[in-house]
C-alpha cells in the first residue's frame, strides 16, 4: 500500500530532498544515518526506493565502518553532538572514510557544532551542507510521534528539572519542523491553565516564525489559513489512557505483548508450530481497514474479506475451510501473502478476545459505568462504590487493572476523594506497592485527594452524542469533542487562547470549477492536501484511542479538514502507568 498523508509527505521529501537531490548517473553513494533519522527513515522510506536511487549501503554512524574512499556518502542525521563528532571522525585521519560529504541535517545545527565541523577537516570534503526540517516520526498518515518516551517525567516529575528549558525549546522546534514539512503556517492556541502549555505554545510561535521567513510559502493557499495548531497536556484527560478500549488497536497494543509494533504469535499449522512475527503499519491494507474497527466487529469483517478474495480466486469456501488457513495454503501455495495476512489478523482477533473473555468483560462494564456517571440505560450511577468492590476484592485481577478501576472512581467523584478513605482503597485492592501512580497523577494537575494541591480543577464538560455505541465502548475522547469544536470554529476562546490573532476564518467554501475541479483526484496524495489542517501536540503522550479520534473527526468533514494528532510518544494504559510511577523517583540515567 503506497503511504498516505504524514508517511507520504516524509517520505517523498527524503527521497527527492536528500537522495535524488545529489544523484548523479552512474555513480553509488553511501548513506549514513544515526538513532533518530534511522527511525524517521523506515518509518516512510522502504529499502528497495533507497537502493533504486543509487545508494549501494545504509550504515549507522555510531557503529564501526569499513572506509569506502571511492565513494561519496550522504549524512542524514540529527544535529546533535554525538552524531557530529562521529561526522567529524570519519575524516579526522589522512585517510578519509569516504571521498566527499553531503551533509543534511533532520533539523536546526545549534552554533557550537557548526563552528566545530568548520574547524575540522570535513569542511575540506562538504559538498552538500542543508537542515531538512524533519525532526519528528511519522508514525501514521496522521499521527506523529517525536520519538522522546522521558516526556513525561521530563515535564511532570516531582524533582526539579533543571533542563526543563531547553528541552521544552528542543519539542517546540521538532513541532515547527513538522509544519514546516506540511506547508502550515498554522495559528497557535493552547489550553488555559498549566503554565507547560502556554510556555510551549509561545516557544512553537517564535521558532514557527523564524522558519516562515526562511520559507515565505509555508502555509499559502486559499484555505490555509484556517490551520490551527492546538497544545494541550496530558492531565486534560486522564481517562482515555486508562480505560479498556475495544477497538482492534487499542486492545492489541494493550492486552498483547506488541513491541516495537511487531506482533508475534505461534502459528499452528500440521505437524511443528512455527513463531510468526509481523509488523503492524501501513502498508498492511488489512490492518489500515481493521485498527480502528470494534473488536466484535473485526472477526466478522475478516472472515467476509477472506470468503471474497477466496470467491474471486474460485475456491471452494464452506465454513470449516475458512477456519483451516493451512489447507488452504497448500491448495493454493501462490496466494500465500495474501491468506498469511488474513490469518494473522484472525489471530489478533482471537488473541484480543480470549483476553476479553477470560478477565475484562465485567471489569469494561465497571469502567464504562464510572467514566460515563451512568449505566449503558442511561441511568446516573448511585453507589459507584459499591460496584468497584468486589473488583478491588479479586485476587485474580491484576494490580494494574485495580489502579485503573480506583483512578476512574476518584474522578467519578469529581472533587476527588479523602486521603483516608484512599488509603482503605489501596488496601482493599492490596496495592500498596504501586500506590504512588494514584498520588503521582496530581503532578499532572488532576485534581486526586478532596481539599488537596488541585482543589477547584475539573475535567471538562462533555459533548451530548447520540450515535448507538457499544455497550462496552461508550465513552468517547475528551480531545474528540475539542476536534469538532475546532473545526467548527466554536472552540472557546478564552479557555484555548490564541498565541496570536489568527487569520479571519473564511467559511465559504471555494467554488469547485466544474471543469478542472476534479483533476486532482488521481495525483498522488502529497500533491494536493490544500484544505486546512488541525494538528493537535499532547504533552506527556497520545493514547490509541485519542489517534483513531483524528480519524473518525477527518472522515466526518468528507475530506474538507485533515486532522493529524502527536506527542512525544505513544501510550498504552500500562506505559502510561508505568510513566507516572516514576514521576516521584530519581532517574536511571542508564535508561
Amino acid at each position: 500500500m503506497a503511504p498516505s498523508g504524514l508517511k507520504a509527505v516524509v517520505g517523498d521529501k527524503i527521497l527527492n530532498g536528500v537522495i535524488k537531490s545529489v544523484k548523479k548517473d552512474g555513480e553509488w553513494k553511501v548513506l549514513i544515518v544515526d538513532h533518530m533519522s534511522m527511525r524517521i527513515l523506515s518509518s516512510c522510506c522502504k529499502m528497495s526506493d533507497i537502493l533504486a536511487e543509487g545508494v549501494t549501503i545504509v550504515e549507522d554512524i555510531n557503529k564501526r565502518r569499513e572506509p569506502i574512499s571511492s565513494l561519496e556518502a550522504i549524512y542524514l542525521i540529527s544535529p546533535v553532538e554525538k552524531s557530529v563528532r562521529a561526522l567529524i571522525n570519519d575524516f579526522k585521519d589522512s585517510a578519509f572514510t569516504y571521498k566527499a560529504a553531503h551533509i543534511f541535517f533532520t533539523d536546526n545545527c545549534p552554533d557550537g557544532l557548526f563552528a566545530e565541523i568548520g574547524k575540522s577537516r570535513v569542511a575540506k570534503v562538504v559538498k552538500t551542507l542543508k537542515e531538512i526540517n524533519v525532526a519528528f516520526l511519522p508514525y501514521e498518515s496522521q499521527v506523529f510521534s517525536l520519538d522522546d518516551p522521558t516526556s513525561l517525567y521530563s515535564f511532570y516529575s516531582s524533582k526539579p528539572n533543571e533542563d526543563k528549558d531547553k528541552m521544552i525549546e528542543n519539542l517546540a522546534e521538532q513541532i515547527a519542523t513538522l509544519c514546516d514539512t506540511l506547508k502550515e503556517y498554522p495559528a497557535i492556541r493552547y489550553r488555559k491553565g498549566p503554565e507547560e502549555n502556554a510556555r510551549l505554545a509561545d516557544e512553537v510561535y517564535q521558532r514557527l516564525t523564524a522558519h516562515k521567513a526562511d520559507n515565505p510559502s509555508m502555509g499559502e493557499g486559499a484555505d490555509k489559513a484556517r490551520s490551527q495548531l492546538l497544545i494541550v497536556d496530558r492531565g486534560f484527560d486522564p481517562i482515555s489512557p486508562i480505560l479498556h478500549e475495544l477497538t482492534l488497536q487499542a486492545m492489541a497494543y494493550d492486552l498483547l505483548d506488541i513491541k516495537q509494533d511487531i506482533y508475534s504469535y505461534q502459528t499452528t499449522g500440521i505437524g511443528n508450530a512455527k513463531e510468526r512475527e509481523v509488523l503492524l503499519d501501513e502498508d498492511d491494507e488489512l490492518w489500515v481497514q481493521l485498527r480502528h474497527m470494534h473488536i466484535a466487529d473485526v472477526t466478522k469483517k475478516v472472515t467476509e474479506l477472506l470468503r471474497s478474495f477466496c470467491e474471486s480466486k474460485r475456491m471452494c469456501t464452506d465454513n470449516a475451510n475458512i477456519k483451516d488457513l493451512s489447507q488452504m495454503l497448500k491448495k493454493m501455495p501462490q496466494y500465500q501473502k495474501e491468506l498469511s495476512m488474513y490469518s494473522t489478523h484472525l489471530h489478533l482477533a482471537e488473541a484480543c478476545m480470549k483476553k476479553f473473555k477470560a478477565s475484562l468483560d465485567k471489569l469494561c462494564e465497571v469502567e464504562q459505568d464510572l467514566a460515563m456517571g451512568e449505566n449503558a440505560e442511561g441511568e446516573p450511577l448511585k453507589d459507584a462504590m459499591k460496584s468497584i468492590v468486589p473488583v478491588l476484592l479479586n485476587n485474580e485481577i491484576e494490580a494494574y487493572d485495580k489502579i485503573r478501576i480506583i483512578l476512574l472512581f476518584i474522578f467519578h467523584k469529581k472533587k476527588g476523594i479523602g486521603e483516608e478513605n484512599l488509603a482503605k482503597l489501596i488496601q482493599h485492592a492490596n496495592i500498596q506497592a504501586d500506590s504512588n501512580i494514584i498520588n503521582n497523577l496530581q503532578n499532572l494537575g488532576c485534581n486526586i485527594i478532596a481539599g488537596g494541591r488541585n482543589a477547584g480543577k475539573t475535567l471538562p464538560e462533555r459533548k451530548e452524542r447520540t450515535e448507538s455505541t457499544y455497550q462496552l465502548s461508550r465513552w468517547t475522547p475528551i480531545i474528540k469533542d475539542v476536534m469538532e469544536s475546532a473545526i467548527e470554529d466554536k472552540l472557546d476562546r478564552k479557555q484555548w487562547p490564541f498565541i496570536s490573532d489568527p487569520a479571519p476564518i473564511n467559511t465559504t467554501q471555494t467554488a469547485v470549477s466544474a471543469r478542472f475541479g476534479h483533476w486532482h483526484k488521481n495525483k498522488a496524495p502529497t500533491e494536493y492536501r490544500t484544505g486546512p489542517r488541525l494538528i493537535i501536540f499532547v504533552i506527556g503522550g497520545v493514547s490509541h484511542s485519542e489517534m483513531r479520534s483524528a480519524y473518525e473527526v477527518t472522515r466526518a468533514t468528507e475530506g474538507k479538514w485533515e486532522v493529524l494528532i502527536g506527542s512525544s510518544h505513544i501510550l498504552t494504559p500500562t506505559s502510561f502507568l508505568n510513566d507516572l510511577k516514576s514521576l516521584d523517583q530519581v532517574p536511571n540515567p542508564d535508561c
